[in-house]
């Protein structure tokens, strides 16, 4: 996305269920202006979400337009809610957006061009409806050209929806990079797409072509990287988003996994009859199933103890998920995510090996 000052429509969800909103403001290049939240109006982003950019949280774009002094470029639907629909008390600000001249960007399963009222007044002032959740049109099957990159891939994947895989995967893209590690981030979601800037919606590709369309992915950036860290979605037990996740497991072929867990979570959110099998089943669970196609171990997991408050009992959540797991784990927003790049590099991922190293040193010599 090339929108540098934005507004981000999260009514009645902010900060707790608007994951897109927070997941902008906290990676995204983009200059949040203001959040839309009805319920919170009068707010600011301190007030409810420390350690991200600060904006005004205000009732209705109008009032988001006046807090920017008129500069904005874009509003984003910061929502992904259960299905993916529009809420049609939206429609007033979505309509102001566009009436002002800003682009809309979605990651909705509803998709905006093909609401007719949205399309032909985005028409008459020039302004882009973004549906970022819109697949390429010229997928297909995977044929397993991800082993063949030369990047190591890592994925992280999750006991359940919603636990953080996203935020993981960007913490650990920038704590490799700080270690030197030429990493990137592979977004296989609606919110990663629109920090990312590119990216496919795997949840939304024919379930055939799922595995083929994280292929492309890789096959697009994976020669140009030491370390691919893959997005990854739902979990392979949710009754609902299995298929997806198990697409992107195939069609990744990752080398490495890293299980993804919330303190706490023992039912599946939204399906709250359904219970989280133990922890430890998890890592056999992934690791049998990658492994016919392309053999990958659970090397670390990353606990989201965000509804925790005390340092203490955070660090004791995650103490026990490792116990339980057998494998090393961290929090990577409360305490970074070098724990996990030490386990990726402990299992030879990430690391330039010896011989191409002294390829490279030869080579500089040769030119000189």
């Amino acid at each position: 996305m090339d929108h540098e000052r934005i507004a981000v429509l999260a009514h009645e969800k902010f900060p707790d269920r608007a994951k897109t909103a927070l997941g902008v403001l906290r990676y995204g290049d983009q200059d949040v202006r203001a959040v839309l939240d009805r319920d919170r109006a009068g707010d600011r982003v301190s007030d409810h979400v420390a350690d991200v950019g600060d904006a005004p949280i205000v009732a209705s774009f109008e009032e988001a337009h006046a807090a920017a002094d008129g500069d904005l470029d874009a509003l984003y639907i910061g929502i992904a809610p259960i299905g993916g629909g529009f809420d049609e008390s939206w429609r007033s600000d979505v309509e102001a957006a566009i009436e002002a001249g800003c682009d809309v960007v979605s990651g909705l399963h509803y998709f905006l061009n093909e609401d007719e009222e949205l399309a032909a007044l985005a028409d008459d002032h020039g302004v882009d409806l973004v549906d970022v959740r819109e697949p390429d049109d010229d997928l297909t099957v995977a044929t397993g050209a991800s082993g063949d990159v030369d990047a190591d891939v890592l994925l992280s994947v999750g006991t359940d929806c919603s636990v953080g895989k996203m935020t993981a995967s960007l913490e650990i893209v920038a704590a490799a990079r700080e270690r030197g590690i030429d990493a990137a981030f592979v977004p296989t979601g609606q919110t990663g797409i629109m920090i990312a800037g590119w990216g496919n919606p795997i949840d939304r590709v024919v379930s055939d072509f799922a595995a083929g369309a994280v292929e492309d992915m890789l096959a697009e950036v994976g020669d140009d990287h030491d370390l691919l860290v893959v997005e990854g979605q739902g979990s392979i037990v949710h009754p609902a988003y299995s298929a997806v996740t198990c697409g992107i497991l195939h069609g990744s072929m990752a080398d490495g996994l890293v299980l993804c867990h919330a303190a706490g979570r023992e039912v599946v959110h939204g399906y709250e009859e359904f219970a989280l099998p133990p922890l430890a089943d998890y890592v056999d669970l992934y690791q049998d199933l990658a492994a016919p196609v392309h053999e990958a171990s659970v090397v670390a997991g990353a606990v989201n103890t965000k509804t925790i408050d005390e340092d203490e009992a955070a660090a004791e959540a995650v103490a026990a998920f490792a116990d339980e797991t057998g494998v090393p784990a961290i929090d990577p927003v409360r305490h970074g995510a070098d724990a996990v790049v030490d386990a990726a590099l402990d299992a030879g991922l990430g690391a330039v090996d010896a011989a191409d190293a002294d390829s490279e040193v030869d080579g500089e010599e040769a030119a000189e």
